[in-house]
Order: structure tokens, then C-alpha cells, then sequence
């Protein structure tokens, strides 16, 4: 029988000479997204040992570049963790109907806030409030033409900066690495609770639903901030008429978004053109509502905020906040279940925890924006305690929301800091003695190594536990951030600002600081967003680069599920990919042994799910650092876990290898606790790390620390040998 090793790379892809440690490779199946290369002929030898053929599949280029990734990272942040939210829940399955209504809700009140942040830029504290002070406008060409234009009309013309900004959410939202020949017949969807599911990875009919509702709530909250001061001004009935309408018609958007059918196929013509209707009718009212704008009024004086604004805000930051505590208190009592709270990270509340810091996220980026429009706007004359405005300056206010929201920021970044540091230092000296203690079970040399040497083995092994110590750090900060943050967004609807507040409560005293603190927390918002940009452009050269690269592999990983903006899921193209293969070479008669790293193992994993038995009889699998365990089914326990990991063994006839080191921080063993009388327990095999802690003789340094790094070695190709031996066995 021939052999062929197929090796899938993990986050960091270094290309398929690097996989295969080959100078010369050909691509033999795929493209430059997503191909399957073999060493060229003549340029090294094309065979591993035992003589099994060398492949490799490169998935990295759908994860896009390092540019690419990092800016829609930095932009598309929110989106993509509200969209990790919803596979971060508990149950699945019916179970969990309501909990997924709950993260598509937030996911909208997402879309709102983006269009609402947009209407404050270009309707309020452009077309609005600049266009009515001559200090405003004065020597700017692309802004003092609107002055001679009478208000509503300023009001329409300007709407087209958020209707720009909407149609960037609908061409955004099409991309998909999903190819045509992927579409499968049944009718199961993203609604499926498990990875087997033919048609899991085949989104299409859920995101072209998803792109058409939150188009529709995105222009139907554009509507309303336009329709609001011009009803106000006219008090005429076809503008009540209009506001009526779009209420109508956002109620009707968020109630199909709610029903368990939006996110399966197979659910018949009637909800495509239901929801098809809603998209045109949201078109429809949006051209009634600027036309009623530019329909000639009499004159009228634009004075402080755009009117309905604060409200709009203020109204959304209510709402979310009660949705995220809606979602936490279903999910902790979800939890707290035996079969599942053992097993789960942040006791179940992982899905509100990371919505609560996806809406955070989007809140600070709309009121950073504001922000600064407003102090270049103003030219450096924004009103506050210690700095009265000069004669005739512009006095430009964002909402009052976006200065609680920011206010609420600066102080919980400084006590989410220092709760995780405290959180870092309970019991480190017990953890370094635990760690001393492995280090000398292993190394029978230590007494002969220099102290520094043991000391930087043994912080490896204590940095490597911080993955399985993140529950109760993660949940005090989360919850600082959602009390501070989201609870002084709530403050909104009943005070003007938190410097007014504070005014009335201590006067200057406790006003100034207050206000130095909000302002301030407006440019730590953009640099904390300029050092995520940095750190990712660094790449996985530094630690925190490759954070941000597990992150992103994290964040892609799973199919677009609750907001559209999300970036594309790079499984819709890999798993089926990776099946074609397979059946490919299988049928031809060749054994397979899937050779996967890091990430690679998951869809490794996911790719066993989804091959018929005729083919799974011909194949192994090996992985080495691989989170399955360690944290995929701790995140997502109602799609990853042990039931799945048990059937990925039994379908393959447990032949399967998974490589694993003390040191690394994210992968580890498939099967902790599995005794090795079973299948399952002889699955994981522990690899020395380092190799040794003295000099070997024909070496001149001490062997490195590898941690989470893996390059094929003795113990890997030992374990491709074995498993190519079972595998002809099996015949």
C-alpha cells in the first residue's frame, strides 16, 4: 500500500518549503489560496520515512497577509468577537434557540451603533452643529458650501456619508471562500450541533440572510436619525407617517432575526422572500425619508445636538445592556450543569463575556471617532470646566452616551489591569515550586545544570498553565469592564455628562479630574488601537504578535453566525478542501496520515468528521500542539468535546497520535483522563522539553525551549512510522 503524508500548518504559516523541509516544492491540487505541494522531482528526496510520500497543504494565504489581517483586526474587531460569541455557548441545538436569538440581537444592536456613530460624524457634528458657526466652517472649502444650504437639505446630502458606510457593510459582507462545488443537499445549516453535519461548514442561505436584515436595520436606524429633527421641525403627519414605518419595519427585522429558521436551509421560499421584502422595503422608506428631507421648509436655525440623537444612544446602550445580562444569566445557569461545568472555561459565561467586550470595543471606536472630529472641528475649543469657549467658538458635542461610555473605559482599563495582575501573582510561588518539582522528575541531570538553565525550564512549564488559570482572571475583568463601561452607558438617559454630574455633586473639584479623565481616555482608545495595529504587523515574531495571530485563526476558525461584517471563515474552504483530497487518494489505493500542527489539528479533526467510512478505513492521524482539548472544547464544549474527540478516534479505528510538551502554553493532551486500558488513553504521548538541559556532545549550546513551536523530528517521524505500519496492517 502507498503512503502519503499530508502535513497541515497551524497558525504562522512559513510556506510549503518550510512544511515539507524541502528547497523546491509544485503545487499538485488547488491554488494560491488554498494548495496541496509535493517536493519537485529532482530537488530533494519526496519521500519521509518508511518511504511515505511527502505533502503538504497550505491554507494560509485565506487568512490573508500580515497588512491585511492586522487592519481587518483593528477594524472588524467587534464583529468578529460577537460572532465567536454565539459558538461559545454551553448548549446546543434547540437548547440553545433563545441563547443564539440573544447574540443575533446584540450583533444588530452592532450594525446600529456602527450607522449611529457614522449619522454622529456626518449628520450631527457636521451637517448639524459645524454648519452653524461661522469659527466652524471658516477657511474650510468642503464644509462652508453646506452653510448656504437649508437645513434638511444638509441633512440629506450628508446621510450619504452613513449610506456609504452601509453599502461597505453589504460589499464586505458578500465575500465568502465557500466554492460553488461545496454546496451540499441537506438541510441541517449552521443550526446543527455538531461537526459532522454535512452541510455545517456551507453558510451561503444564513449570511445572505444576515447581510440582507442588518442592511435593513442599518438604514432603517438611518432613517430615524434623519426623520427625527426634520418631524420635530415640521410636526407634519407624513413625517410621523415615515417614523411610524421605519419602527415598523426595524420591529419586523429584529423579529425574523430572532426566529430559529433564519439559520437553517432548506426552510422554504416563504423566508427568503420575507426577508427579501424587508431589505426592499428598508431601500424604499430610505429614499422617502431624504426626499421628505429635501422637500422646501421654512427657515429654521440648527442649535445644540441633532435632535434624537442622545435618545437613539442612549436607548441602544439600555438595550444592550439588557440583552448581555439576558444572555450571561441564561448561560451561567446553563452552565452550572455536571456534565458540562467540569469541562468549561469562565463558568459558561465565555459567550457574554466576550459579547460584553465586542460591544465595548464598538462603543469606544464610535466614541473615539466622534471625539476627535469634534476637537478638529472645534479647532481646539471644546468647552470644559477648566477652558471656557471663546467669543463665537463652536461649542461641538457628541452624544453625552459616547463621554459616559468613555469615562466608563478609562477607569475600567486600569482596574481589569491590575485584577489580572493580582490574578497573576496568587499562588506563583506555589506553581514555581510544583514546576521545580516536574523539572527535576524529568531531567535527572539537574544537579549538574546551572541554575539559570532549571529556572527558565521551569518558567516555561509555569507560562504554560496560564491557559488553564484564565477562567477566574478573565471573568473579574470582564466584569469590571461590563460594570464600569456598560453601566456608565446606562447612566445616559438621565445625566447630561459626567462632567455636569460631577459638577453638581463636588463643583471643580471633582469635575476637572473627571473631565481630564474622559478626555483622556479618548486618545488612550486610538493608541491602544494603533499598538494593536503594531503588534499585529510585528507578527509572530514577539510574544504578542502571536496572540494576535491565535486570535485571528481563533476568530476565523468558525463560520459567520450572528454579523454578517465578520471576516470569512477559512473552514468553509479548508475542510472541504482537505475531504476532496482524501477521497482523492484513497480512492486511488494510497493510505493517508494526516499530519497536523497547532490549528491544523482542528481542522484535521473536523475534516475525519466529515469523510464516509469507505474512506476513513484508509486513514491515520497525527497532531502534535494541539489546542483541541486544552482550549477549543473548553471555549466551544457544546461543538468540541469529549463525545466529538471519542468519535474522531472510533471512526479512524484509533489510529491516531498527538504529541504534546509540559511547556506549551496552548496545546496539550487530546485525552487527559483517559485510562490507558482504553483506545483513547494511548492516543497522547508526552515529548521531552526541552530535549535535555546540558550541552550534548556534538552540539555547542544546550537544546532550546520549544513550547508551542514544533518542527518534524525523531518523535514525529517515529510516529509517522508507527501509523503507517498500522495502517498496512489494517490493510
Amino acid at each position: 500500500m502507498r503512503m502519503t503524508e499530508i502535513r497541515v500548518h497551524g497558525v504562522g504559516d512559513r510556506g510549503p518549503e518550510a512544511i515539507l523541509d524541502r528547497p523546491i516544492v509544485v503545487r499538485v491540487a488547488g491554488d494560491a489560496n488554498a494548495g496541496f505541494y509535493r517536493p519537485r522531482p529532482g530537488f530533494g528526496d519526496p519521500t519521509g520515512p518508511g518511504g511515505v510520500t511527502l505533502e503538504a497543504y497550505r491554507w494560509g494565504p485565506l487568512a490573508g497577509g500580515r497588512a491585511r489581517r492586522t487592519l481587518l483586526l483593528v477594524l472588524l474587531l467587534p464583529f468578529m468577537l460577537a460572532n465567536i460569541a454565539v459558538w461559545m455557548l454551553p448548549v446546543a441545538g434547540r437548547e440553545a434557540a433563545v441563547d443564539r436569538a440573544l447574540c443575533r440581537l446584540l450583533a444588530a444592536t452592532l450594525t446600529a451603533l456602527y450607522v449611529l456613530s457614522l449619522v454622529g460624524v456626518s449628520l450631527d457634528l457636521v451637517a448639524w452643529q459645524c454648519t452653524a458657526y461661522p469659527r466652524c466652517v471658516e477657511a474650510r472649502r468642503w464644509v462652508s458650501w453646506l452653510a448656504g444650504v437649508p437645513v434638511g437639505a444638509r441633512l440629506a446630502i450628508l446621510a450619504i456619508v452613513p449610506i456609504a458606510g452601509i453599502a461597505v457593510l453589504w460589499r464586505l459582507s458578500a465575500r465568502t471562500w465557500q466554492l460553488p462545488e461545496d454546496a451540499r443537499g441537506a438541510a441541517q445549516g449552521v443550526g446543527a450541533d455538531r461537526l459532522d453535519e454535512p452541510a455545517f461548514w456551507d453558510t451561503r442561505a444564513l449570511l445572505r440572510r444576515l447581510r440582507s436584515l442588518h442592511v435593513a436595520i442599518a438604514l432603517g436606524t438611518l432613517d430615524v436619525a434623519l426623520l427625527l429633527p426634520v418631524t420635530g421641525q415640521d410636526r407634519s403627519s407624513i413625517g410621523y407617517v415615515l417614523l411610524a414605518a421605519d419602527a415598523a419595519l426595524l420591529a419586523v427585522a429584529l423579529a425574523v432575526l430572532c426566529r430559529p429558521s433564519v439559520e437553517r436551509r432548506g426552510t422554504g421560499p416563504g423566508s427568503e422572500i420575507i426577508v427579501r421584502s424587508v431589505r426592499l422595503a428598508a431601500i424604499g422608506l430610505t429614499a422617502l425619508a431624504l426626499a421628505y428631507a429635501l422637500v422646501p421648509r421654512p427657515s429654521w436655525r440648527a442649535q445644540e445636538t441633532l435632535p434624537g440623537s442622545e435618545e437613539m444612544s442612549s436607548a441602544l446602550f439600555v438595550a444592550q445592556v439588557v440583552l448581555v445580562t439576558a444572555l450571561g444569566v441564561r448561560t451561567a445557569v446553563q452552565g452550572q450543569r455536571p456534565s458540562i461545568r467540569p469541562h468549561i472555561m469562565v463558568l459558561g459565561l465565555g459567550a457574554p463575556v466576550l459579547t460584553t467586550l465586542a460591544v465595548g470595543m464598538a462603543v469606544a471606536y464610535s466614541a473615539a471617532v466622534n471625539f476627535l472630529l469634534a476637537g478638529y472641528l472645534d479647532r481646539g475649543s471644546e468647552p470644559t470646566l477648566a477652558r471656557p469657549l471663546p467669543p463665537g467658538a463652536p461649542p461641538l458635542w457628541p452624544p453625552a452616551a459616547f463621554r459616559w461610555v468613555i469615562l466608563g473605559i478609562s477607569l475600567a482599563l486600569p482596574v481589569a489591569a491590575l485584577l489580572a495582575l493580582a490574578g497573576g501573582r496568587l499562588g506563583r510561588a506555589r506553581r514555581l515550586r510544583a514546576a521545580e518539582e516536574l523539572v527535576r522528575q524529568e531531567f535527572p541531570e539537574v544537579p549538574r545544570v546551572p541554575p539559570e538553565r532549571v529556572r527558565a525550564v521551569r518558567r516555561a512549564i509555569v507560562r504554560s498553565w496560564l491557559s488553564d488559570r484564565l477562567g477566574a482572571p478573565l471573568l473579574t475583568t470582564s466584569a469590571a469592564l461590563v460594570l464600569l463601561t456598560l453601566g456608565a452607558a446606562g447612566m445616559s438617559p438621565w445625566y447630561g455628562g459626567p462632567g455636569q454630574l460631577a459638577l453638581e455633586l463636588g463643583g471643580p473639584k471633582l469635575g476637572l479630574p473627571i473631565v481630564f479623565v474622559t478626555d483622556l481616555g479618548t486618545f488612550v482608545i486610538v493608541w491602544l488601537a494603533v499598538a494593536l495595529a503594531v503588534v499585529g504587523l510585528r507578527g509572530p515574531r514577539s510574544p504578542a504578535g502571536r496572540m494576535v495571530a491565535v486570535l485571528w485563526e481563533l476568530a476565523t476558525f468558525w463560520p459567520r453566525a450572528t454579523h454578517p461584517l465578520a471576516p470569512p471563515c477559512y473552514a468553509e474552504r479548508v475542510v472541504p478542501d482537505l475531504t476532496r483530497r482524501i477521497r482523492t487518494l484513497t480512492a486511488g489505493g494510497d493510505g493517508v496520515i494526516l499530519a497536523a500542527q497547532s490549528h491544523g489539528s482542528v481542522l484535521a479533526a473536523a475534516t475525519v468528521l466529515q469523510l464516509p467510512p469507505d474512506r476513513l478505513r484508509r486513514l491515520a492521524l497525527l497532531t502534535y500542539v494541539t489546542p483541541l482539548t486544552r482550549l477549543y472544547s473548553r471555549i466551544f464544549p457544546a461543538y468540541v468535546n469529549e463525545r466529538q474527540l471519542h468519535e474522531v478516534g472510533e471512526r479512524i479505528g484509533w489510529r491516531w497520535i498527538n504529541l504534546w510538551r509540559r511547556t506549551d502554553p496552548i496545546g496539550g493532551p487530546v485525552f487527559p483522563d483517559a485510562s490507558p486500558v482504553y483506545p483513547a488513553g494511548r492516543v497522547d504521548r508526552r515529548v521531552r522539553d526541552p530535549r535535555g538541559l546540558l550541552i550534548p556532545p556534538t552540539d555547542t549550546v544546550p537544546p532550546a525551549v520549544n513550547r508551542h513551536r514544533f518542527e518534524p523530528d525523531d518523535d514525529f517521524h517515529a510516529a509517522i512510522t508507527e501509523l503507517s505500519a498500522r495502517l498496512r496492517a489494517a490493510g
